[in-house]
């Protein structure tokens, strides 16, 4: 098949979370699998033309809006053997944040996606590249499947394209003051079904109505957006979509995470010799300023510090945690400030006990990954994650609330056989963090053997894109069979 990938960030370019990862790795699976598959971001202006390697392939190219032609410059990379084109308009993509300025969301985000998901199909024509399937992933493209069946619908050139949309995170549908429709050139679909929503605009809605199919990031996902609070509101329009909905686990990239090849870090170790990862601990308190000790377990965490997450959860109890258990922890991550000033104290007032950095870095994340004995992740909801895969394959055991793609893919420890590939809990309140951090800690002083067989049976899962790719061709198959009965 042809495919088309619209997206607002992929790895390596731009990442703001788990949407950049998934929208990097997937397309080099469906690549090996023989697909033409392309990716059309925004040029972000972090993206160094010089340095990815970009050469300009249209320049100009008018994109038509309800209000008049809006013209920009394409430019293409390539990702191994896969291409990249990227939409170039300083006035909408040159700003120091991809989706705000770090404080709150940019005031024309709806004319910027807006503009940016028309882009999608202009570019289309003017390379020319007719795919099979347009795959738009969250509010930044979801209003690429929206035009694909309206303005686009009559014209000969898409006659065969069916579109699939990706709900990444129901939180974010890209809800906009509806001032914006006649740029948008979408007033005929401002209607309760489509567009329309609490007199305002939204985006996400508008893709669920009209894309042939839809996907989430986990099976359980996909049914907890079914009914509310999961939905946050969208659930009465998903369950009219119901039969065109698929939940499909994200897969993990291991060419970047696996403790066998990862640059990152300071040991690299496998299941057959797992004397690097006490290295990568050792070097891990070092670069934390924590006390070196290799009996103690360390925990790690590394979030966006927002509501989803949890993290103010265990604000309450990370505290006793520390003095009433021989632990250390280390957590990486940004986001409230009010999340931000707490964990960012907490090295002053435990030290040597208590690391953390305020901000995101690459490395750092990899090396907590490969130097913690467990992860937490206390999210109130998560439609996949990321890092508790990633945790799994560096034998770093997953202390996770069971909800969303986390109930997927960690099995709890099962204290009468010694099994399992984590620790999980099914409250969303601190003592139940505590509780489980308790337990956790208890496994790793009381039956070390169990951890040990724990980390190896954790290690041995297997969470590849090549599985998923195959469950992405199924619903796509599905999508051409639906595009069908439109025409």
């Amino acid at each position: 098949m042809k495919i088309l990938f619209a997206a607002s960030e992929a790895v390596p370019f731009s990442k703001t979370g788990g949407l950049g990862d998934v929208c990097g790795a997937l397309p080099k699976a469906l690549k090996k699998r023989g697909h033409d598959v392309r990716v059309i971001l925004p040029r972000a202006w972090n993206i160094d033309k010089a340095k990815a390697g970009l050469k300009p392939v249209l320049s100009p190219m008018g994109v038509s809006m309800g209000q008049g032609t809006v013209w920009c410059s394409v430019l293409e990379g390539k990702v191994g053997d896969v291409p990249f084109y990227f939409v170039e308009h300083e006035g909408y993509f040159g700003r120091a944040g991809l989706y705000d300025d770090g404080k709150r969301e940019y005031a024309d985000n709806a004319e910027r996606f807006g503009f940016f998901s028309r882009a999608c199909l202009q570019l289309c024509r003017d390379l020319p590249f007719q795919p099979d399937i347009l795959h738009a992933h969250d509010w930044p493209t979801a209003l690429a499947p929206v035009y694909l069946k309206t303005l686009e619908f009559l014209d000969p050139f898409f006659r065969e394209t069916a579109s699939v949309y990706s709900i990444h995170n129901l939180s974010y549908q890209g809800v906009f003051r509806p001032a914006s429709l006649p740029f948008l050139g979408l007033s005929g679909e401002f209607t309760e079904s489509k567009l329309e929503a609490f007199g305002g605009l939204n985006f996400m809605k508008a893709a669920i109505f009209f894309s042939d199919m839809i996907s989430t990031v986990s099976p359980a996902y996909a049914e907890e957006i079914l009914s509310e609070p999961g939905g946050n509101g969208l659930s009465v329009y998903l369950q009219r979509r119901r039969g065109d909905l698929l939940g499909i686990l994200n897969g993990a990239d291991y060419e970047q995470w696996d403790p066998a090849k990862d640059r990152l870090i300071p040991a690299r170790y496998s299941p057959r010799d797992m004397a690097g990862k006490a290295v990568c601990k050792r070097e891990l308190q070092k670069e934390f300023l924590l006390e070196n000790a290799a009996d103690v377990p360390v925990i790690g965490v590394v979030s966006r510090f927002v509501s989803q997450k949890g993290l103010q959860l265990l604000a309450p109890v990370i505290k006793d945690l520390v003095r009433n258990m021989r632990v250390q922890f280390v957590l990486l991550g940004s986001g409230e400030k009010g999340l931000e000033d707490f964990f960012g104290g907490l090295p002053a007032e435990f030290p040597g006990k208590v690391g953390a950095w305020i901000g995101y870095d690459e490395g750092k994340a990899h090396r907590i990954e490969a130097g913690a004995d467990f992860f937490l992740m206390p999210s109130l909801y998560e439609p996949c994650g990321l890092n508790q895969i990633y945790s799994m394959k560096y034998g770093t055991l997953p202390i996770v609330r069971a909800t969303g793609g986390l109930k997927d893919t960690v099995r709890s420890y099962r204290e009468d056989l010694g099994t399992g590939t984590g620790f999980c809990f099914e409250a969303a309140h601190a003592g139940a963090i505590y509780n489980t951090v308790g337990w956790a800690v208890s496994t790793y002083y009381d039956r070390p053997r169990h951890v040990e067989a724990m980390r190896k049976e954790a290690m041995a899962q297997d969470f590849s894109w090549e599985k998923s790719a195959l469950r992405y061709e199924e619903i796509y198959e599905k999508a051409l069979a639906r595009r069908s009965l439109w025409t």
